[in-house]
């Protein structure tokens, strides 16, 4: 589904070069469910930036579900992200003067679907998070789980090859956090590749498999938690 190689990304100023990702090699199976962890900072954000084709790269190749997309035009990032992506932020970016039903309805009419299809996706998409009694709710009327769940139901109207999630439950208390993880668990049952960003070790325990990223660089997990315990140990003694 996802094969990044050697991938590097960097942000200049006429001061400052910093590297983001650095030599990033990665691969993401149909149907997996990944976690990515690491620090504030590692670069775990732009990861997923550039497997959603937000960001550009300078080195480095790109395949998405068997298609190169290294230095694409906009257009067609455009196209495949509406086509095949679907995302959840943390914060999760509905538009207020929109109700449930409208929001959810935005990137399909970017699609250029009819009417028709349109609304009957929103309905079942709706009818899937448990939100179709709220479908002409607005945001601000919502609880936070509610509105996550809004999103999920915005990311998986077009039927997305893959989801990816950045903090999807940072906003949230911690029973809302399972509610909206038990969703995204059962969206990856029913065949959706899910990559997720979360700093919760509890959280990463869900998928399949947890990668940790360091100075925008895959590392061994196992060896840097072993490190950062030697760290804490030291600083006890």
């Amino acid at each position: 589904m996802l094969e990044m190689q050697s991938v590097s990304k960097i942000y200049r100023t006429h001061l400052v070069e910093t590297h983001a990702v650095r030599d990033l090699t990665l691969t993401v199976e149909d149907g997996e469910f990944v976690a990515v962890s690491g620090p504030s900072g590692s670069g775990k954000t732009t990861f997923l930036n550039i497997a959603g084709l937000l960001e550009a790269f300078e080195e480095g190749s790109y395949r998405l579900d068997g298609v190169d997309v290294s230095g694409i035009d906009d257009d067609t990032a455009s196209r495949i992200r509406n086509e095949k992506i679907g995302f959840i932020f943390q914060s999760f970016n509905l538009i207020p003067d929109l109700d449930v039903f409208d929001n959810v309805d935005v990137p399909l009419r970017y699609r250029g679907l009819g009417a028709r299809e349109r609304r009957e996706r929103i309905t079942a998409t709706l009818e899937r998070v448990g939100l179709a009694s709220r479908a002409n709710h607005y945001p601000s009327q919502l609880s936070g789980g509610q509105q996550q769940r809004v999103a999920i139901a915005r990311a998986l109207a077009g039927d997305p090859r893959i989801l990816l999630a950045d903090e999807p439950t940072g906003n949230l208390d911690s029973l809302m956090a399972r509610q909206v993880l038990d969703l995204i668990q059962d969206i990856n049952e029913a065949g959706t590749t899910v990559i997720m960003v979360t700093h919760d070790p509890e959280l990463a325990r869900r998928a399949h498999r947890t990668i940790h990223v360091l100075d925008g660089r895959v590392t061994n997990l196992d060896a840097w938690v072993a490190r950062e315990a030697m760290v804490a140990q030291a600083a006890d003694s």
